[in-house]
C-alpha cells in the first residue's frame, strides 16, 4: 500500500528504485587490557591505520575532484590530527588495544564537540566515519560504506559521510535518503554537485525494508513507499517534462519579460570550473577560497600558490564576473594558525572577517595574491568579506583592499541579522552585498545549520529570513548597488523566482542547479515574481510561504 513520507529535499530530480541500506557501522571493540610490552607495537598499528585511512581519503578525493576533493582532504586532516593521535597513544600506553584506543579517543573528541554546544555537530558524521574506517582497518573487517549491487538502487542511510557521497556512482545510486543531516550539510552540497536526487532529515527512513520500492522527489522532499503504477508514471512523466524544459532554455538568466538575473556558480577551486562552464554559468558568485587554506591547517598557503589557484578560476570566465570570498575560517573550518583553540562557542566567536582582522598579514597576502592573479585579465573581479556585522567591519575590509592595491569591487556578505538590518549603513563602505542564506538562517533562528533536528528552522522559505533578504535588497536598490544571493536558497528554482521578486540582482548556486533555475525563471514575468514574493512574506511558516508562492506562479 502506497504511503508518503516527507523529509527535506536537497537535490533536484526523481529516483524510483529498490532500497539498499548503507553498510553496518563498525561494532565497538572489546575493552580488553594488553601487557605493557605490547604497547609500542599497538601504537605502531594505530599510526599505520591512521596513515592508511588518510591516504585512502586523499585518493578518493583525487578521483572525485572538485569540491569533493577539498572536503575529503579536510577529513584526512581530521584523521591525522596530532592531538587526537597523541590521545590514542596515551590510551594504548595504559593498556588499551589499538582499536579500543582509537574508539575511545574519538568518543572523547565527539563529546567535546557536543559540550561546545554542537556548533560543530555537522562534522560529527565526518568524525564517526574516520573512526569507523580506522577501527575497521585495525580489526581486519570490510570498511563501512555503500553496498555492492549490480542493479541500480535508492540508498538509505542514517547519514552519509563525504567519503561515501563523493564517489557515489550515479549509474547505480539513483538517489539517496538520510535520517539525519540538513540542507547545507556536506552530503547535501555534494549531492547537488553530483546531480543525484537526495532527501535528508527523514526520521524513520532506516525502517524502510531492504528491497522495498520507493520513489524519491529530491525537489519536494517527498518519499513514496511502494508507489502505485499511476504515481510512478506521474513522477516519471513530470521528470521527463522537466528535463525537456531544461534543454529548451539556454543563455543568460532572465524572466520571461526580459528582466536580467545573472546566474552564477559557487565553486571551491579550479576543479569545480568545468561543470560551471558546462552549465552556462555567467561567472562565479561565490569562490570559497578556504578550501585552498584547508590543505595545511598549520600555515597559510604561499602567495604564489594562491595566485595560481585564483588565476585558474579567473581565466575561465573572460569578461565574466567572479566574486571571491576571502578566507572564512573558524567554527566548522578551524585553522591552527588563525583560529583560537579554546573558544567555548566557535560559531559565535572569532570567525570569518574577525579572524582576518586579528591576523592582517594573512588578509594582506590573500588580497595581494588576488590583485596579482587578476593582472592583465578582462575578468570583472569582486572581493567580499564573510561575517560582516556592521559598518566598522565593512570599512576595515575596504581599507585593507585599498592598501593591498586591489583593483576590484569590494563587498560584504550578509550572514548576520545585524548586517541585514543595517545594510544601508554598510553600503556606505562597500559596493555590493551578497546574502549567505545558510549562515543567515542559522543566526536568525539560533539553529545550527548542520543539525537535522532543527532543519525546519534552516528552511530558506522561512518568512523571517525572506524579510531579511528584502531589507538587504531594498537597501542596495536605494543606494544604486547590487545585492546577490550565494547561499543554498538560490538553488531552489521556485525560491529563485521569489528572491528575484524581492529585488535580488543575481543568484549563485552549485552548477547542477543552474539549468533548473534558468528554466523556471524563464517561465515567469518579473511582476509574477514580485507577487509571489509578497505572498511568501505574508505567510506564517516556511511551508505556507512555499505553497503561497507556488499558487501565484502557477496562476491558481
Amino acid at each position: 500500500m502506497e504511503t508518503t513520507l516527507r523529509g527535506v529535499g536537497v537535490s533536484h530530480g526523481v529516483a524510483i528504485g529498490e532500497v539498499r541500506h548503507m553498510g553496518t557501522a563498525v561494532l565497538e571493540p572489546p575493552a580488553k587490557q594488553i601487557p605493557a610490552e605490547e604497547a609500542e607495537r599497538e601504537q605502531g598499528r594505530a599510526r599505520q591505520a591512521v596513515e592508511a585511512v588518510a591516504a585512502d581519503l586523499i585518493a578518493r578525493g583525487n578521483l572525485a575532484g572538485g569540491e569533493a576533493q577539498h572536503v575529503l582532504e579536510a577529513q584526512a586532516m581530521m584523521a591525522q590530527d596530532p592531538e587526537l593521535i597523541a590521545d590514542v597513544e596515551r590510551r594504548i600506553a595504559v593498556g588499551s588495544t589499538a582499536e579500543r584506543g582509537v574508539y575511545d579517543a574519538f568518543a572523547a573528541y565527539r563529546a567535546l564537540l557536543a559540550n561546545a554546544g554542537e556548533y560543530l555537530a555537522g562534522r560529527v558524521a565526518d568524525l564517526d566515519d574516520v573512526r569507523n574506517r580506522i577501527v575497521a582497518r585495525l580489526l581486519g573487517v570490510p570498511m563501512p560504506g555503500v553496498p555492492d549491487s549490480d542493479e541500480p538502487y535508492v540508498l538509505i542511510a542514517r547519514d552519509l559521510a563525504p567519503a561515501d557521497t563523493a564517489l557515489l556512482d550515479p549509474t547505480l545510486v539513483l538517489g539517496f535518503v538520510t535520517e539525519e543531516g540538513g540542507p547545507t550539510s556536506h552530503s547535501a552540497i555534494l549531492a547537488r554537485a553530483l546531480g543525484v536526487p537526495a532527501v535528508v532529515a527523514l526520521p524513520g527512513a532506516g525502517e524502510i525494508a531492504e528491497g522495498t520500492v520507493v520513489a524519491v522527489d529530491g525537489s519536494t522532499g517527498e518519499i513514496f513507499v511502494e508507489p502505485s503504477q499511476e504515481k510512478r508514471a506521474e513522477m516519471e512523466s513530470a521528470s521527463a517534462a522537466r528535463k525537456a524544459a531544461l534543454s529548451a532554455v539556454t543563455g543568460p538568466g532572465a524572466t520571461s519579460d526580459g528582466h536580467k538575473v545573472p546566474l552564477l556558480a559557487n565553486v571551491g577551486g579550479p576543479g569545480d570550473v568545468p561543470a560551471a562552464v558546462e552549465a552556462g554559468a555567467e561567472g562565479v558568485g561565490l569562490f570559497r577560497t578556504e578550501f585552498l587554506f584547508l590543505d595545511d591547517s598549520k600555515q597559510a598557503p604561499s602567495e604564489e600558490k594562491q595566485i595560481a589557484a585564483y588565476r585558474a578560476v579567473l581565466e575561465a570566465f573572460p569578461e565574466g564576473r567572479v566574486v571571491v570570498r576571502v578566507l572564512d575560517a573558524g567554527a566548522d573550518k578551524p585553522l591552527d594558525f588563525l583560529t583560537p583553540a579554546d573558544e567555548p562557542n566557535p560559531a559565535l566567536g572569532v570567525r570569518g572577517l574577525r579572524s582576518l582582522l586579528d591576523h592582517p598579514d594573512v588578509l594582506r597576502t590573500q588580497l595581494t595574491a588576488l590583485a596579482r592573479a587578476a593582472e592583465g585579465l578582462p575578468v570583472h573581479l569582486e572581493v567580499m568579506a564573510p561575517m560582516v556585522a556592521d559598518r566598522a567591519d565593512a570599512k576595515a575590509f575596504a581599507d585593507a583592499c585599498r592598501e593591498a592595491g586591489l583593483q576590484a569591487k569590494f563587498g560584504a556578505m550578509v550572514e548576520i541579522p545585524s548586517a541585514a538590518l543595517r545594510a544601508r549603513s554598510i553600503l556606505q563602505e562597500v559596493e555590493f552585498l551578497s546574502l549567505g542564506t545558510n549562515d543567515l538562517a542559522q543566526y536568525t533562528f539560533a539553529a545550527d545549520r548542520q543539525v537535522g533536528a532543527v532543519s525546519r528552522l534552516q528552511d530558506p522559505w522561512q518568512p523571517a529570513l525572506l524579510d531579511l533578504v528584502a531589507l538587504s535588497a531594498e537597501a542596495a536598490r536605494a543606494e544604486g548597488k547590487s545585492c546577490g544571493v550565494c547561499g543554498e536558497a538560490a538553488s531552489d528554482p521556485l525560491l529563485a523566482c521569489v528572491l528575484t521578486g524581492l529585488g535580488v540582482t543575481s543568484l549563485s548556486m552549485g552548477a547542477a542547479s543552474i539549468p533548473y533555475v534558468r528554466a523556471t525563471l524563464a517561465k515567469h514575468t518579473l511582476a509574477q515574481c514580485e507577487r509571489a514574493a509578497s505572498a511568501a512574506r505574508a505567510a506564517d511558516s516556511a511551508e505556507e510561504a512555499r505553497l503561497a508562492a507556488q499558487a501565484v506562479l502557477s496562476g491558481e
